[in-house]
């Protein structure tokens, strides 16, 4: 049995059918929708909405204080991946966009948060402010949380409330930290389930600047409820619009049914500018060339793009022979320069993980997605992160490489691992 009975994991499922929990062989299977967080048709340019947001990890300082202008990235424009939880008693079920970039989890932007038998109002003030990275905002007033969505503003003001979360009927958490939203505009969903690293929510308590909030998997693990304090992601490829099925979230350990050959782990990268997120180290190349020296970068679930310095990106386009696309501003690629394509080799602790030439270019069918692309253009997923290499935050991996690799979010050991899974060499784009 691949899931020993005395080790409880926690599965979130990408589904396309209702909100009911799974359980089997003592894990709990929760079903998850992947979303438009707009209605996008080809109306706005994606890359530039993407970009901004990838901008402000490489400009976001370890401290988030509202006087130093900081600012979280806020989900990705294109799409999101929601989870149900319920919170207090009796239970109410909020639908979260699960950010693997944030650490700060927090309900009240659409479902009004009610307070049971369960709730403990602490009265303590939290100052975060999610935003592209590019637009000041006029408004950074204490006790305020705000989201930048394209050109639209959502506010959030709200306190820290100590709350039962509860997955399926056996999973739960108690007096878990819970930012609650008192004053925000309606953006479809209930905020946030931050998974990434504790440390991205020091400075977010105004009252305790050096403070830092565990996320729902440190409740997880510190109450008992997981043996190991890690989150493992798998997503597959999908050429289906968004609502299909698209994979899963492992809390706890990691799914063996769900990747091939060994996890190669590789510690968090030392570099200042990307050691707080899920950041590591690795090089690239395509074929013979050298596209990316050894350095520093981050593994991002919700961004749609793979970003790589600009000295990277410019030998990348002369290796693939590719055009950059001003319509999309993405590089573009004939038919014969897609069956010509290598793969983009990943160098991971003396491990290579390969983009294969499917993987590197948009999915086609989505096309109709991306303003200005041809109906049956092929456009590559790998884009310029506007500055050049060696300032410790050169890539950023998006999930199109998640989608064909199994990446496992280690806390516990301060690592992050990969493998490849039956999707990795997978020709559906």
């Amino acid at each position: 049995m691949f899931f020993a009975a005395s080790r409880l994991i926690f599965l979130l499922a990408l589904s396309t059918t209702g909100l009911s929990v799974e359980v089997r062989n003592s894990a709990i299977t929760l079903p998850v929708t992947r979303t438009p967080l707009h209605s996008f048709s080809g109306t706005v340019n994606l890359l530039q909405h993407d970009r901004a947001r990838a901008a402000a990890f490489k400009n976001r300082k370890t401290h988030r204080r509202r006087d130093d202008g900081d600012d979280v990235p806020g989900p990705s424009d294109a799409w999101v991946y929601t989870a149900p939880l319920a919170i207090g008693n009796p239970p109410q079920t909020y639908n979260l966009i699960i950010d693997a970039d944030s650490s700060n989890t927090w309900v009240g932007a659409s479902t009004p948060y009610k307070p049971t038998n369960t709730s403990i109002d602490t009265q303590q003030p939290v100052d975060v402010t999610y935003a592209d990275g590019l637009v000041d905002s006029p408004s950074r007033s204490t006790n305020m949380y705000c989201m930048w969505l394209h050109d639209l503003r959502i506010l959030f003001t709200g306190t820290i409330y100590l709350d039962t979360v509860t997955v399926g009927d056996r999973l739960t958490v108690n007096e878990f930290q819970l930012g609650v939203a008192t004053e925000s505009h309606n953006i479809g969903y209930d905020s946030i389930l931050g998974i990434g690293p504790e440390a991205l929510s020091r400075g977010t308590l105004k009252d305790d600047l050096t403070a830092k909030i565990p996320t729902y998997t440190d409740y997880l693990y510190n109450q008992g409820k997981i043996g190991q304090n890690i989150v493992s992601i798998f997503f597959q490829p999908s050429t289906a619009d968004p609502g299909s099925a698209f994979g899963e979230l492992t809390f706890g350990d990691v799914d063996y049914t769900k990747f091939t050959g060994n996890i190669v782990y590789t510690p968090i990268t030392a570099a200042l500018a990307s050691k707080n997120y899920w950041g590591i180290n690795l090089s690239i190349t395509y074929g013979s060339t050298e596209i990316l020296f050894t350095t520093a970068g981050i593994i991002d679930a919700g961004s749609p793009f793979i970003y790589i310095a600009s000295d990277a990106y410019v030998k990348y386009q002369a290796v693939t022979g590719a055009t950059f696309d001003p319509a999309t501003d993405l590089l573009r690629i004939s038919p014969d320069q897609y069956r010509a394509l290598r793969s983009l080799d990943f160098h991971i602790d003396g491990e290579i993980f390969s983009l294969t030439p499917n993987a590197q270019i948009w999915t086609r069918s989505l096309n109709h997605r991306l303003r200005g692309a041809a109906e049956n253009g092929i456009y590559l997923i790998v884009t310029d992160y506007h500055s050049l290499s060696g300032q410790g935050h050169d890539f950023l991996n998006g999930y199109p490489f998640i989608q064909r690799f199994y990446v496992v979010l280690d806390s516990s050991h301060s690592r992050v691992g990969f493998a490849t899974t039956r999707f990795t060499n997978a020709t559906t784009n």
